[in-house]
């Protein structure tokens, strides 16, 4: 193989596809990058057997052949080239000679006949979407999964279509998010569930960019396919919860207030919570304003009040501040709305001006 090639193109590509690179000492070729020759471009895949990716970029092509390269080694090369345009890339017996103006690397390689093949899905089920969107509805979500692995099903990022809409839900059974974006027309995609570390990978590619996604979906598999990309996750097979059963009809105290306020006081609670992150929030119908209480026997304790407008019942209850707080970035609204439903019942936090989000967590029970 030789080739000749847009030094950042090549740089940006790599670092994409080293965020999926695999670590597995049966199988060394994982922490390896395919190069391979395809008409006027270069294909760089990578694989760590759950998530694979292919990109095309446009190269000048001397020689069609294909390498595996240790992934680590040519993007710290890579990254460390900063004044050239143009690099060439030659493969002399089993070696990658990599040549620019001022420097030239003698890379080892791998055999490319032991790197897994990168599936390619063909279904009839497909959407487009907007990569701030998809973005939007992962990051908004995927803090609720469970990081656990007993049940894989809570473990993930479970996306659904209803009609126009393209929802996203996770939950670790302490907590739900869920996450609605608006599409321009009804749309059919098979519900997945998208493994937890799988959907994390897909943020960190897909993160930055502004661009139109187009998503096809199979039993087994989904994809992603955008600007000279191809992304393939596997999908777990299993069940998610039937979680709207969960959702609360009615609500016997609601508040609103400021989130930022909001923001300021658990930000204190974390100096003083206990263990457990056990904070305690008090609501009297009387009053304008809500009690958060903190305690640390270790520590000292501390009372924040927050101004409030409050209707219905006094409520007394406790919660884990860290559960309240992962979810205020996916509100928008500089308000939000927190209905309670009794003291065992789950608390209910969404935006008040933007009802695309909502976030249940259960109470404590200390």
């Amino acid at each position: 193989m030789k080739i000749e090639c847009v030094k950042e193109k090549l740089h940006i590509a790599v670092s994409k596809a080293e965020k999926v690179v695999g670590k597995n000492i049966n199988l060394p070729v994982l922490s390896c990058l395919l190069f391979e020759t395809k008409g006027n471009n270069l294909i760089i895949r990578s694989t760590n057997l759950d998530l694979g990716l292919e990109i095309s970029i446009p190269v000048k092509v001397e020689e069609v052949g294909k390498i595996a390269i240790p992934a680590n080694v040519i993007s710290s090369f890579l990254n460390n080239i900063n004044d050239d345009k143009n690099i060439i890339l030659e493969t002399v017996d089993n070696v990658l000679k990599v040549s620019t103006s001022t420097s030239e690397a003698n890379i080892k390689t791998l055999s490319p006949d032991d790197f897994p093949t990168v599936p390619v899905i063909d279904s009839e089920k497909t959407c487009k979407i907007n990569s701030k969107d998809l973005i939007n509805g992962i990051k908004s979500v995927i803090y609720s999964s469970s990081m656990s692995s007993v049940k894989p099903e809570l473990s993930s990022v479970y996306i659904y279509t209803n009609e126009d809409n393209l929802i996203f839900v996770a939950t670790d059974s302490f907590r739900l998010a869920e996450k609605t974006i608006k599409m321009r027309k009804n749309i059919d995609l098979n519900h997945v569930l998208i493994p937890f570390k799988n959907a994390a990978d897909i943020l960190k590619i897909i993160d930055n960019t502004d661009t139109e996604i187009e998503i096809n979906s199979t039993k087994n598999q989904i994809s992603f396919v955008f600007d000279g990309m191809y992304l393939v996750s596997r999908v777990i097979d299993g069940a998610f919860p039937d979680y709207k059963q969960i959702l609360p009809k009615e609500e016997k105290t609601k508040v609103v207030l400021l989130k930022q306020d909001l923001i300021n006081s658990l930000k204190i609670s974390n100096i003083f919570s206990d263990s457990f992150n056990q904070m305690n929030i008090s609501v009297k119908n009387g009053e304008k304003m809500i009690k958060v209480k903190t305690k640390n026997n270790n520590i000292g304790e501390n009372t924040n009040k927050i101004d409030a407008n409050i209707e219905g019942e006094d409520i007394e209850v406790n919660f884990n501040y860290k559960y309240i707080i992962d979810c205020l970035p996916s509100i928008t609204s500089d308000s939000v709305s927190l209905s309670f439903n009794g003291i065992n019942k789950p608390l209910v936090v969404r935006g008040t001006s933007d009802k695309s989000f909502t976030y249940l967590v259960m109470p404590m029970n200390r």
